[in-house]
């Protein structure tokens, strides 16, 4: 395993490098797509509704699958794939955002509006803070649903740590696919503890509560 580390150190830096990318683009997409149209699609349930279930559709379409419609559209590379993964982890953004703002109490909205808020400024003073923590329990989620499927954007050439751990088993090396799965694990636990302070960060001060 030393003599292993000690040969691949290199590649394995520039593959987890390349690993950490496609996640981090795939989820940042869908947070700049899913928050904004979440919080759109709280105001009407119905439309809400319909969107989710599709959005949900989706998900339940092999990552596989949805990685070989991706290669006639926008051929082998990272661009395929990094759609892919933004169809995956779309849905709990979306579903948390929409459930944040869905869930903030309806006195409160009409204090705000009684005071003189536009629509815009209750949504940017009042709906957005409160929701925070169920968006953020939703990107948390994301983070480490996209780190882990990123492994599959080896097959359609995208990189990434995936490439030693089907490499691996393709040659019978147990070494790569160890060393790979330890560093994807690594990172989606990185993620998410970056996340939850993040996520501890933005929580209103009235909304925390006190251990």
């Amino acid at each position: 395993m030393i003599q292993f580390l000690h040969e691949y150190s290199g590649e394995l830096l520039n593959k987890t490098i390349e690993h950490f990318y496609i996640s981090l683009m795939a989820l940042f997409i869908a947070i700049i797509i899913a928050v904004p149209l979440g919080i759109v699609l709280a105001k009407t349930r119905k439309v809400a509704n319909v969107v989710l279930t599709v959005a949900g559709v989706l998900q339940t379409i092999p990552t596989l699958a949805i990685l070989a419609l991706m290669i006639p559209i926008f051929g082998v590379g990272k661009t395929p794939a990094i759609i892919a993964l933004f169809l995956y982890v779309l849905l709990p953004i979306l579903s948390n955002t929409v459930l944040g703002v869905q869930n903030i109490d309806e006195n409160i909205k009409q204090a705000g509006l009684s005071m003189g808020m536009t629509r815009f400024q209750l949504m940017k003073s009042v709906e957005l803070p409160l929701a925070l923590p169920l968006i953020m329990g939703g990107i948390r989620l994301s983070s480490v649903y996209v780190i882990s499927w990123a492994t599959l954007a080896s097959y359609v050439g995208a990189g990434g740590l995936g490439d030693f751990i089907f490499n691996g088993l393709n040659l019978y090396n147990a070494n790569m696919i160890i060393v790979a799965a330890i560093l994807v694990t690594a990172l989606a636990l990185i993620a998410d503890m970056l996340l939850a302070l993040v996520e501890r960060w933005t929580i209103p001060k009235g909304l925390k509560v006190e251990k």
